[in-house]
């Protein structure tokens, strides 16, 4: 006899959410075509390009005001965002990044993408691999911060109008990249 097939919808739960099968990605160029109009609406609506670390940076300042306002009010990077009665998250810049983190998610769920993994070479193990992505990620938050401007900021934004700073720092970041890849290319192969 049959197997009869349930017509109610499953249960969704962590377990199925997190391990679900990926879809295939987007064409690169369609995507690339819709990251230019919604760069091109952005000048256009807010007058600001795109950018994450930025928005990042007021979150920190944000947290940091939570807990300690007096050493706030004294550094001069944080007075700007976050002295006296400024809520640092009272910026365009917060409101892109958050909508980049939860459209982020959201496409991820929906295709299938959001997985608990770790991507690395098979000579050395993950807590190494962790260990450099946490470094790693820290010395390019730091140098974002110092070029005013992550690679979304510097390339999209800063390159979209011509900035010669903008082309000297991503010039910079995939030469750096590219010097860098031999020292650590035991993390993928």
């Amino acid at each position: 006899m049959p197997e009869k097939k349930s017509t109610q919808p499953e249960k969704i739960t962590l377990k199925n959410l997190f391990s679900r099968p990926s879809q295939p990605y987007a064409n690169p160029y369609l995507g690339g075509v819709l990251l230019g109009l919604v760069l091109f609406a952005s000048y256009f609506i807010t007058g600001n390009g795109l950018g994450a670390s930025g928005g990042l940076s007021r979150y920190a300042a944000f947290i940091e005001d939570l807990i300690a306002p007096g050493h706030v009010d004294q550094v001069p990077y944080l007075i700007h965002m976050a002295g006296g009665q400024l809520n640092p998250l009272d910026s365009w810049i917060v409101m892109v990044t958050t909508g980049v983190l939860i459209g982020g998610f959201t496409s991820g769920i929906i295709h299938g993408r959001t997985k608990l993994e770790t991507h690395k070479g098979p000579n050395i193990s993950k807590q190494t691999r962790w260990l450099f992505a946490f470094l790693g990620g820290i010395l390019f938050t730091y140098g974002a911060r110092m070029a005013r401007g992550c690679t979304s900021g510097q390339a999209l934004s800063g390159g979209a109008t011509l900035s010669a700073g903008s082309w000297v720092v991503m010039f910079a970041i995939f030469g750096g990249a590219y010097a860098l890849a031999y020292f650590v290319r035991k993390l993928w192969i």
